[in-house]
């Protein structure tokens, strides 16, 4: 089993996405791929499972492959039965192929080999134990195990947990996942971490979990162009020797593009002053040699020329960087604050979902609090009522007069909201703000400038950015309203692995208060010094 891609190139009609990919993997290998969001890490993973064909190079696979995306198209009526059966039909078909090899065998003049690979085919997938795998996977992913639920009845994280608990049990010999804890609890993550970690086959996947890429990958795959515009395969184990390889590698390509530049900057002077040299020496004084003169001026701009052309033929071509974070400077307390908590809740109940009987939550200026727990737990339903956007069955809420608030939630991706445009999003955001009185006319922060989204992607639907471009997007449009308290609902879901970085530093030195739920283990390590609540 294997999988190589060799000089990988695709793009979408009028925007190149991946340039001479190159990847070889065999068995035991585990592969994390990182990059900025649009850099082409889905695309990668469609290219590798052969669900695109490359525009050039070339993808071979040996064995079988089984890919986990991040978005889920459900058939109308589709169980997770069917899921069941379907995810899993031909390990049992390597068994039923079993079955029928030793039923019909000769004894006398049987075939051995087709005998031995039928046994073999059987025993490397473990068929006669799937059912057992399915069952125990939906169980340690917290995935709903009726056969007869329908999936557009559960919620994203449920259908994508049940999706991956069916695709770890079928045990394939190249493995391809997008993102797959983003909708795992700590137990979900670790269980699966000790799936990956033992698996004998290929695996590839693309992550954002800091974590993940230290306890699983045996390399780093990233995306982002490099100096010589391909992206690089580290051979780091881990996320600190990775970033570190890599910062010293832009800190390089950094340093001799100012150089050149600073070079081209003198030469450039040197051309133009040559060229008014040349220009005053046409009327020299008399008897002062001007065919001599102007030929030595003449001989002086050509040497520039070609030193300028040279400089030109030997110049690095920077790529246009990934916008960097520009986190605004939040303020920390509204007009005419005249003390006691910005958000409080009380005593918190949701009828079937939240029972936080004897709880008080009240959030300071400037105040901190991560919100932890498993799946189901109750967290996203806190942070709902914590904001206003669930009423309470039970309880009290209050927030301070003038307070604003700027929320993330994990899902907002309606076929309306996805056919709007980013700027158009944002206005229509910022406009329901002023309407409910949220949002001071004042103070609003617009999104090109917070170096989440390219102004180029604004123009463009929401629908066709990339789940990390949206994620980013959604991430500005909670900073629009220059918020006093940022409630954020698993902040680093589907973003780019240096991103997280950037945005966990900003969390930690913001003058705004803020409230975390998240299961990313490196960022509840970096806030571990924060007031937790474990529900």
């Amino acid at each position: 089993m294997h999988l190589v891609a060799d000089a990988l190139t695709f793009g979408y009609p009028g925007r190149p996405v991946l340039n001479a990919v190159g990847l070889s993997a065999s068995a035991g290998d585990r592969v994390g791929v990182v990059g900025e969001n649009g850099a082409g890490k889905t695309t990668l993973l469609r290219l590798l499972a052969g669900d695109l064909v490359p525009t050039s190079g070339e993808v071979r696979r040996a064995g079988t492959v089984s890919v986990v995306p991040q978005q889920l198209d459900v058939e109308p009526g589709t169980t997770v039965g069917d899921l069941v059966r379907r995810t899993a039909g031909h390990v049992r078909a390597a068994a039923e192929h079993l079955d029928e090899v030793v039923a019909g065998f000769d004894h006398d003049a049987g075939d051995l080999t087709a005998l031995a690979e039928a046994i073999a085919a059987a025993e490397h997938l473990a068929a006669w134990d799937v059912d057992r795998r399915v069952d125990e996977a939906l169980t340690r992913f917290g995935a709903p195990r009726d056969p007869d639920r329908r999936l557009d009845t559960l919620s994203v994280g449920e259908a994508y947990r049940a999706r991956l608990a069916c695709h770890v049990a079928e045990r394939a010999d190249v493995l391809l996942l997008d993102e797959p804890t983003n909708h795992l609890d700590a137990a979900g993550i670790d269980y699966l971490t000790a799936q990956l970690q033992d698996w004998p086959g290929v695996v590839v996947i693309v992550t954002h979990d800091r974590r993940l890429l230290d306890d699983v990958m045996t390399a780093i795959l990233d995306l982002d162009p490099s100096m010589d515009g391909r992206p690089v395969l580290y051979g780091a184990t881990r996320y600190a020797t990775y970033r570190f390889a890599k910062d010293q590698a832009l800190r390089r390509w950094r340093a001799r593009y100012a150089q050149e530049r600073k070079r081209a900057e003198k030469l450039a002077r040197r051309l133009d002053e040559s060229y008014e040299g040349l220009s005053d020496e046409w009327r020299p004084a008399k008897g002062s040699q001007k065919h001599r003169r102007a030929t030595r001026a003449r001989i002086h701009v050509k040497a520039a020329d070609r030193l300028v052309q040279k400089l030109e033929a030997e110049a690095v071509e920077v790529p246009v960087p990934p916008p960097a974070l520009a986190f605004p400077d939040l303020p920390s307390i509204p007009t005419g604050y005249t003390g006691g908590p910005l958000l409080e809740v009380r005593a918190p109940r949701v009828a079937g979902r939240l029972d936080l009987a004897g709880v008080r939550v009240d959030l300071p200026p400037a105040g901190r609090l991560l919100v932890t727990g498993a799946n189901g737990a109750g967290k996203s339903t806190l942070l709902a009522a914590m904001t206003g956007r669930l009423d309470l069955d039970r309880g009290h809420r209050a927030v301070a007069h003038g307070v604003r608030l700027g929320v993330l939630t994990q899902d907002d991706d309606s076929p309306e909201r996805r056919r709007m445009t980013g700027f158009e999003a944002a206005a229509r955001r910022a406009l329901d703000l002023l309407e409910a009185g949220a949002l001071d006319p004042a103070h609003v922060l617009p999104v090109a400038a917070l170096g989440l989204v390219e102004e180029t992607d604004l123009d463009r639907p929401l629908g066709e950015l990339s789940v990390g471009q949206r994620r980013r997007f959604e991430l500005a449009a909670a900073l629009v309203a220059a918020p006093h308290v940022l409630v954020l609902d698993e902040p680093t879901n589907h973003l780019s692995i240096a991103l997280v970085d950037a945005l966990t530093e900003a969390l930690r030195l913001t003058s705004a208060a803020v409230v975390v739920a998240t299961h990313d283990r490196a960022m509840r390590a970096d806030l571990a010094d924060w007031p937790t609540l474990d529900l």
